[in-house]
């Protein structure tokens, strides 16, 4: 038998083999470097020519606005996302290769959902397709809720799980999601909340002043359709707006806005205006004048004007007419304050040592300053007073004495402090300085008239504010509408605290205006204003308007619960009211107690002292009327 020969791998073999292997590791390590080579100097060239031959969907994911609550969390102003229903004629109407014949697969189905999903009309949606044709986008509805666009969801589903698959050839269909903004209050706080209007812009209000809080910023879903006509996509998402958590207590805003609502119904006034605020930390808990409006429709005359009166105006006209009802009277409105002003001059005078309380005047119904005549509230005067008794009572004659003592470098000494002639800084837009007299214009007759509130002009807010800190102990707070930022988690991001800007006068000071004005609620000018079982302090006003001689008069009442440590001050103005006799202030201590009834519970301010027979018919005291007088 012949030997099997043995095949050696020999060393020139091995060689071979290796050289062949060391060949193949070159070639690859050769390759890896051109890669990254190419991918280092043309990737983007290449990647944006493979990309070019792909489609693109480029859309913005919208963010949400903030929030606007009151203090107890009762929405004010919120956002909801709602769907714009979007067509893309191009796809629905495209023809695809169907046993060899060409034919459009998508516009049968894709029209009937139309029609049986969104009430469009077959015959419109047939024309619009034939118009659009060329588009790929075009809105057929806006602002679709959810439960719309689920329900045609279910329609779709349910069409592609039977057995024709109909539902598969729905196309060219799809919701772009965006906000709308909601008042569910509908008109209250009008004044202050404010809209918004296109692109998230604040008009007015809280809207306004802290649009760039409530406002976020846009996310973007970036993507490409692959050739199965996938959508590979990257989403980057939205930042929403933060929350505004306000001052305002809802309930309280609903009741002075149906007090103000009810008389003018009843009565009537060219405005009727009130406030409510928190004098120990500068928080506006309400405040309204009207009309309010709608801030679900701004912009909607109707309520105000005839079809025909509209139709006669020009836009120009319309848009005046609609600042002239977004407009916050409050802070916006400058007028004349008439005898509220009063404690403000006697402040001064007992910070100065002008006055010590011990003081009485003789009142003869008029003062003589220069030759002019300038009248008291009872022309036929008061006789000899008391100082408190020239609170109570509302003597000009009285006041007029006193700031000629005073003289008129602290009275004007006095206004600056109180911050009259100049904004609050309250944080609403739109508010006016009001105008004072410079002391170097305030010579004797002007002197004379200020000190019982005629010839300046303030704004509610400035009052309201000043005032505070005369029955707090001498603390100006700045007024503020906002208490707390959140961010969309609920996280606080800014909480606003009372900000104590200066000191007016000193507590003793304070104690003693603050007697006085409890006297003058419960046995001056001011009887109209008690509240069955309530300490209530105040003052009220009587002032012309301007030009004078007409009869027309600004009544109001300024006033505080409870009297011991006030954590309420209100303030009631009605301009002008339906009346015969217009300068009658308890036309304001009534709405002003009527008012006080309803919200002192919801403030958590009890009845502090029994209830007398007094109390019990509060309507049975006689008011005493005030007149303010013109220089004669």
């Amino acid at each position: 038998m012949k030997e099997k020969k043995i095949r050696k791998f020999t060393s020139k073999m091995q060689a071979s083999v290796l050289l062949v292997f060391c060949v193949v590791i070159v070639i690859f390590v050769v390759l890896i470097g051109r890669l990254i080579y190419l991918t280092n100097k043309d990737g983007d060239r290449y990647a944006k020519r493979v990309l070019s031959q792909q489609t693109y969907v480029s859309n913005v994911v919208p963010f949400k606005r903030g929030d606007i609550i009151d203090r107890k969390g009762t929405v004010l102003a919120r956002s909801e996302k709602v769907y714009n229903l979007v067509l893309d004629p191009k796809q629905i109407l495209e023809k695809v290769k169907v046993e060899e014949e060409e034919v459009q697969k998508y516009k049968e189905p894709t029209i009937q959902a139309l029609v049986e999903c969104f009430g469009a009309n077959r015959e419109e949606i047939i024309d619009l397709l034939n118009e659009k044709k060329e588009k790929r986008y075009y809105i057929l509805q806006k602002e679709l809720s959810y439960e719309k666009v689920d329900s045609y969801n279910e329609y779709v589903n349910k069409l592609k799980e039977d057995k024709d698959g109909v539902g598969n050839n729905i196309k060219g269909i799809w919701f772009e999601e965006e906000y709308v903004r909601r008042y569910p209050l509908n008109t209250v706080a009008s004044d202050i909340i404010g809209f918004t209007s296109k692109g998230n812009v604040g008009n007015w209000g809280i809207e306004e002043y802290y649009n760039e809080e409530l406002n976020g910023s846009n996310g973007r879903e970036y993507g490409y359709f692959d050739s199965q006509l996938k959508l590979e996509r990257t989403v980057k998402p939205a930042k929403n707006g933060n929350t505004i958590v306000s001052t305002i207590d809802a309930n309280v805003q609903d009741m002075i806005e149906k007090e103000i609502k009810k008389y003018n119904k009843d009565v009537g006034s060219k405005n009727t205006a009130v406030l409510v605020m928190n004098p120990q930390n500068g928080e506006i808990l309400a405040m309204a004048s009207n009309p309010s409006y709608d801030l679900n429709n701004p912009r909607d005359l109707d309520k105000f004007y005839s079809k025909s009166e509209i139709a006669d105006m020009n836009e120009e006209e319309k848009l005046k007419l609609l600042n002239e009802i977004w407009r916050n009277f409050t802070i916006s409105d400058a007028y004349e304050p008439g005898s509220t002003f009063k404690p403000f001059t006697m402040a001064g005078s007992f910070e100065e040592a002008v006055l010590n309380g011990s003081e009485t005047y003789y009142c003869d119904g008029h003062e003589e300053v220069l030759g002019v005549t300038i009248n008291c509230s009872k022309r036929t005067g008061h006789g000899q007073i008391t100082l408190e008794e020239a609170m109570m009572f509302s003597c000009n004659d009285a006041l007029m004495q006193i700031a000629k003592k005073a003289g008129k470098n602290t009275f004007s000494k006095y206004q600056e402090i109180f911050g009259f002639g100049k904004k609050t800084g309250i944080d609403l837009p739109g508010e006016t300085t009001g105008l004072i007299f410079s002391k170097e214009k305030l010579n004797p007759i002007e002197l004379a008239t200020s000190s019982f509130g005629q010839g300046e002009a303030v704004t509610m807010v400035q009052m309201a504010s000043a005032f505070s800190s005369l029955i707090n102990g001498g603390s100006y707070y700045q007024p503020h509408v906002v208490k707390q930022i959140q961010n969309e988690s609920g996280a606080i991001v800014n909480n606003i605290e009372g900000t104590l800007v200066k000191e007016t006068i000193s507590k003793k000071t304070s104690d003693i205006l603050k007697e006085y004005m409890y006297q003058t609620v419960e046995n001056g000018t001011a009887k109209g204003a008690q509240v069955s079982g309530y300490e209530i302090g105040g003052k009220t006003g009587t002032a012309e308007t301007i030009p004078r001689g007409n009869d027309k008069y600004l009544v109001s009442f300024l006033g505080f619960a409870p009297v011991e440590n006030p954590t309420m001050v209100i303030y009631v103005i009605v301009e002008e009211p339906n009346v015969e006799f217009q300068a009658d202030s308890s036309i304001a201590t009534k709405m002003a107690s009527r008012i006080m009834e309803k919200i002192l519970p919801f403030l958590n301010i009890y009845p502090t002292k029994e209830k007398s027979e007094e109390d019990n018919n509060v309507e049975s005291h006689e008011n005493v009327v005030e007149e303010e007088t013109t220089e004669e």
